[in-house]
């Protein structure tokens, strides 16, 4: 978890980003994930449990602070993506869905991110070319991660 922050490496073409199947593509800044964000989040989503929203009752909690939704964590994950990569010469990408996601770690409000991003698969799609990137969200000082998943997309040519 010691690894620096990588500039965003550009792939020329989806050729080329095939090619880099098992390769670590890179890792994101840190973010700071503060109280703003995960009410933000609470509000959009209309989850507000108190160990998300209410700091003095989850003060007294298990995690001793309010921590993030773990799927606030997951949301955050295409915009971590393009500070890592990006592939030129296609017209777009989409979301094509997820083949695993697990929390296991909580997020404390105020902790630092970040996504380290491996491409596991490459595959021939109807719609263009299908990808998989495993993003592994280290939390600055854990020991565990906050969030593994693999993440399918495709990009359309």
């Amino acid at each position: 978890m010691n690894h620096p922050a990588s500039a965003p490496r550009v792939f020329p073409s989806v050729e080329a980003f095939a090619d880099a199947v098992g390769e670590e593509l890179g890792i994101s800044p840190w973010l700071i994930v503060d109280q703003g964000m995960v009410d933000a989040f609470a509000d959009v989503t209309r989850d507000h449990q108190w160990i998300h929203v209410d700091p003095v009752r989850a003060g007294e909690g298990p995690y001793g602070a309010t921590i993030a939704h773990g799927y606030l964590t997951l949301s955050l994950l295409p915009s971590m993506g393009w500070q890592i990569y990006t592939v030129e010469g296609v017209q777009m990408g989409v979301n094509y869905g997820l083949d695993s996601v697990r929390f296991p770690a909580p997020v404390p409000v105020g902790s630092r991110i970040r996504a380290v991003a491996t491409l596991t698969d490459v595959q021939d799609a109807t719609t263009g070319t299908r990808f998989t990137v495993r993003f592994v969200v280290e939390i600055e000082g854990a020991d565990k991660p906050a969030c593994v998943a693999d993440t399918v997309r495709v990009l359309v040519g």
